[in-house]
């Protein structure tokens, strides 16, 4: 996955590795500059050489330093911008997933996946590009200058290595185990945070707030002892690679220690090699300590892989049908199951185009599974569902949806102002098209007294604003849409009197010539409509005027009576 991003930035990244070379030579370049620091000037006390090896060690920290702060500016640049690429991207394909995921994987998880996983891919790449390059390079620069000098006290050094494996590898899967336990907890702690501060009045009304504090105490302190064992878990191996270096140097004193007091090896080059061994130790042990860091990526990218792995199965058509000709909506023996369960029982009826038609019924009878069958945020298991003669499934999906404004009882407003609110990212409405669309909604009515009017914040889920203004930023929203088939869905049931005469007045002048289909639990916001289905149980039971229905004193006149009694 990160290579696909990696390769958009290759320019970047070629320049940066040629800097990281530069760079990591250096160190084998000093360790090699000691030996005739010592030989030709201490030893041999040439004096005048001092300026000539003196000036190059510095001018190695020269380039050492600058080739240094242009390979971390290049590929920290590159870090960040794949990292946003990726979060955009992931982004991106989220919205396209089906509802049946947003029901699956709550906001709080999506938004750790997010922001979370990306970022911690992102801080290890980051440690990876700039640093494990670079040390890489030292290591062979360094390893180099030791072989040249003797090959023998370089295999001493490196007698301990294989002691490694074995515990790095251990180490290794632990680490991956457990920071993949940490970021399902980290997810679950951003679920509970977005579910108590978006439901902050009911945790305050029902004194909520000790039963929310322990249940996140316990996240929080899941996710803490996790962090520790991983920290313990990632040091084990620098630790263990100064135990095996701690070796290494013992065995090289054993073995070039005699030589060097019996002239056989000069005081300088065991100066430069042990140099280049004592060097060699910070990178070796960095590189060890990104073992362990490494998992700590791989389990984020695991998860970022399962969401990029999940497809949509509600998509558009490869060869889509045309826009239908008319607007009449029709529903064949339609069946639908939720999780097992019957939603949908061989639902059927037809709301005749420009025409109001109602349906109404008990809770959970599946009137609003209509809507979502109609938009296709969900699809039937069997049956037809059509506008204009059209199967919706056979339609391009954008093309289905411009045919349906919606208006519910629960109105999405965003963070953003009113304006913003009403045009979503609209930049082809005329100033006077907006308004006249707040006009019909009665939008004006409120934000011609606020001070910043259409600029003032709705604040979030549009909480500055009371349930009938945010109805009426949605009536607008829906006039501005100018779609053919309205959809309202209990838009006035949580309104009160004066809020709801508004809004009913605001969704009579937009259901105007339109095919609308609304739910509705109060029955006397429905008794105009020209055609009322009754649905029970996800069947339709009764279908007729309101005075036909109660003329026949079924299930629509019992309806009826239950809410003349309440």
């Amino acid at each position: 996955m990160w290579n696909r991003y990696l390769r958009r930035h290759w320019p970047k990244m070629v320049v940066a590795m040629v800097l990281m070379v530069i760079e990591g030579s250096t160190l084998g370049a000093l360790s090699a500059m000691l030996e005739p620091l010592f030989d030709t000037v201490f030893v041999k006390g040439q004096a005048g050489m001092i300026w000539w090896v003196g000036g190059a060690i510095f001018g190695l920290f020269l380039i050492r330093a600058v080739t240094s702060v242009g390979s971390r500016a290049l590929l920290s640049d590159v870090s960040q911008r794949s990292s946003s690429d990726m979060q955009v991207d992931l982004v991106r394909h989220i919205l396209t997933l089906d509802q049946s995921f947003f029901q699956a994987n709550p906001p709080g998880a999506l938004i750790e996946r997010v922001q979370g996983d990306t970022l911690a891919v992102q801080g290890v790449w980051t440690t990876f590009i700039t640093g494990a390059g670079r040390d890489a390079i030292a290591l062979v620069s360094l390893f180099g200058v030791a072989l040249s000098i003797d090959p023998r006290w370089t295999l001493a050094a490196l007698i301990g290595a294989p002691l490694l494996v074995l515990p790095t590898t251990m180490a290794q899967r632990y680490i991956r185990k457990k920071t993949r336990q940490m970021r399902n907890q980290a997810s679950a702690r951003a679920t509970r945070l977005d579910e108590v501060f978006h439901g902050i009045s009911a945790v305050k009304l029902n004194r909520m707030e000790p039963y929310q504090m322990r249940r996140f105490e316990t996240l929080v302190a899941f996710i803490r002892r996790a962090m520790v064992k991983m920290a313990v878990s990632q040091s084990m191996i620098p630790a263990l690679i100064d135990v095996v270096t701690g070796l290494g140097f013992f065995a090289v004193l054993v073995l070039g220690g005699p030589e060097i007091v019996e002239g056989e090896r000069t005081v300088g080059e065991f100066m430069s090699f042990f140099t280049a061994m004592a060097l060699a130790f910070q990178p070796l042990r960095r590189l060890g300590g990104l073992a362990g860091t490494w998992q700590t990526a791989a389990a984020s990218l695991e998860r970022l892989y399962g969401v990029f792995d999940i497809t949509p199965e509600i998509r558009s058509p490869a060869l889509p049908a045309p826009r239908p000709a008319t607007t009449e909506v029709r529903l064949d023996n339609v069946r639908l199951n939720y999780g097992g369960k019957p939603v949908l029982r061989g639902l059927s009826f037809t709301a005749e185009a420009g025409k109001t038609t109602a349906l109404v019924g008990p809770s959970g009878a599946g009137k609003t599974t209509v809507f979502n069958l109609l938009t296709r945020l969900v699809d039937p298991d069997s049956g037809a569902v059509t506008v204009g003669g059209v199967p919706v499934s056979t339609l391009d999906l954008g093309t289905l949806r411009d045919m349906f404004s919606m208006v519910a009882q629960d109105a999405a407003l965003f963070d953003e102002t009113i304006r913003e609110n009403v045009l979503l990212g609209r930049t082809d409405v005329s100033e006077a098209a907006l308004a006249k669309a707040l006009e019909v909604a009665h939008v004006t009515e409120f934000t011609d007294a606020m001070p910043l009017g259409l600029e003032t914040p709705a604040g979030p889920r549009g909480s500055a604003l009371s349930g009938g203004q945010r109805q009426r930023v949605a009536i607008a929203r829906a006039v501005l849409r100018n779609a053919p088939i309205l959809l309202l869905d209990e838009a006035t049931s949580a309104l009160d009197t004066a809020s709801e005469a508004k809004v009913a007045q605001a969704l009579s002048h937009l259901s105007e010539g339109r095919t609308t289909l609304v739910i509705a639990h109060r029955l006397s916001t429905v008794r105009d409509a020209d055609r009322i289905v009754v649905i029970v149980e996800g069947e339709a039971v009764e279908q007729g005027t309101h005075d036909e229905l109660l003329a026949r004193g079924g299930a629509y006149a019992g309806l009826c009576r239950m809410q003349l009694v309440e």
